[in-house]
């Protein structure tokens, strides 16, 4: 599903990732990232697919929301398990959006 953002300037933060074999517990801990994420203040929303290399894309108001989700203390845990376990490599940018349109078929 597409983010239902608002309207610019927000900010986006963009996780690339590739994954090891051991995908165990991965898709519950995704999950609850987004379930928690999604109880911040400043959480605008999210979107995420994986193929060979998954992007998850998620929105906030500023970047003091973005500081405030990185020192989730649940969120911690799952960036150390993450490297642990189930990421081979990843990367996260975090871009300033100053621009939104788009289309929706009715």
């Amino acid at each position: 599903m597409i983010a239902n953002t608002p309207k610019a300037p927000y900010y986006a933060v963009i996780f690339t990732s590739t994954n090891t074999e051991n995908v165990e517990d991965y898709s519950e801990m995704a999950e609850r990232m987004v379930e928690l994420a999604d109880k911040q203040d400043g959480f605008l929303g999210v979107e995420s697919a994986r193929n060979e290399v998954g992007i998850t894309v998620s929105y906030w108001k500023d970047l003091a929301s973005i500081k405030n989700w990185k020192e989730n203390a649940e969120h911690s845990f799952a960036q150390k398990q993450g490297k642990k376990k189930w990421y081979q490599s990843y990367k996260t940018r975090i871009a300033k959006v100053e621009r939104d349109y788009g289309f929706e078929r009715a």
